[in-house]
């Protein structure tokens, strides 16, 4: 629940904006409707799992395939299960941009502690557009808002126009992923300082320790789900720590790495074969390996097929059990 001002927003994000992130994706059933029993039961165990944020309807959330109702369905059952616990955010971006300013007030509504939006998909092709709709969210709403500069939504902002959209009351900082290394490193130089900059990737922390800079927040992935369990979760406490400047690669090495590099792996084959297209089928297979509900993905998109996870299921076994391996040599 909002408890700032709009004119506050930069100053609270800056001071509530911690720690690991996590990311829903969106459940289906067999038929291709709406898993409310599996999105319930995942918001719960995510929640369970020690993040201190969580967002809905995002990329990996298949936001594109989703009606208005569907979205204000999942934003009522976040709210009513993760509101009271964590913070959550919402994602609006919408082709159409009346239909954008529904979701955000919807989502200020039903208690949500700010938005993410992105580029408008299709459409825009210069950074001035891009400005002028952040602009038009950002006057609608009292809600913090949070950029997510990616190279799915078609164009990609450099560090100056970054810096532009920061300048609005509200937004409060970017999701930064772009997955230019070289430019994420500049904006979190240039504007890192005034507003919250967040490269969903663990490499942004040892980097910023080599060059003087610190990232909050990671905002936002789905590592903490599909590496943790409740009883060993890893990569949430390894975040933790590293937002505050305590980075032990040690515990990185023997407890993150063997299974990031599984996930390394696949995504980069996923998103190759699928050219470019965010490897929702594979979160979702490996969410369904970790208890979680998941579903094949809507179309354009396609599952994973038998072959694919049947070796991606060996992958993770072999990294856990090295995992396992690592813990009690180092006991």
């Amino acid at each position: 629940m909002v408890d700032y001002k709009k004119s506050e927003s930069k100053d609270w994000a800056k001071s509530h904006l911690k720690g690991q992130w996590s990311t829903l994706v969106t459940p289906f059933t067999i038929d291709g409707s709406l898993d409310v029993l599996g999105l319930t039961s995942n918001t719960n165990h995510i929640v369970d799992l020690g993040v201190s944020g969580l967002g809905c309807t995002w990329g990996m959330g298949e936001f594109w395939s989703l009606t208005l109702e569907e979205k204000f369905q999942i934003y009522d059952i976040v709210s009513e299960h993760a509101g009271d616990k964590i913070q959550i955010a919402a994602h609006v971006t919408h082709s159409a941009v009346d239909d954008m300013l529904k979701l955000a007030e919807k989502a200020q509504n039903t208690g949500f502690d700010l938005l993410i939006v992105t580029s408008p998909y299709i459409v825009a092709k210069s950074p001035n557009q891009v400005f002028e709709f952040v602009s038009k969210l950002a006057e609608s709403t009292d809600l913090a808002i949070m950029f997510y500069n990616s190279p799915q939504f078609g164009i990609v902002l450099q560090p100056d126009w970054l810096k532009k959209i920061c300048a609005i009351q509200n937004v409060v900082g970017v999701k930064e992923a772009s997955f230019d290394r070289e430019l994420s490193i500049n904006t979190h130089l240039l504007i890192g300082d005034e507003v919250v900059i967040s490269t969903p990737d663990e490499w942004i922390f040892f980097k910023g320790n080599e060059m003087g800079f610190q990232q909050q927040v990671m905002f936002a992935n789905t590592s903490d789900w599909r590496f943790d369990s409740k009883e060993n979760n890893n990569y949430v406490n390894f975040i933790d720590n590293a937002v505050k400047g305590n980075l032990n690669k040690e515990f990185y090495d023997n407890r993150i790495k063997p299974i990031k590099a599984v996930s390394d792996k696949w995504w980069m084959k996923t998103v190759q074969k699928n050219n470019g297209v965010l490897p929702v089928a594979l979160c979702k297979y490996w969410g369904e390996l970790m208890g979680m509900a998941g579903g094949s993905p809507r179309l354009p998109l396609f599952d994973l097929n038998g072959d694919e996870k049947k070796q991606l299921k060996i992958d993770i076994t072999n990294a856990r059990d090295q995992i396992v391996i690592n813990m009690k040599d180092n006991i």
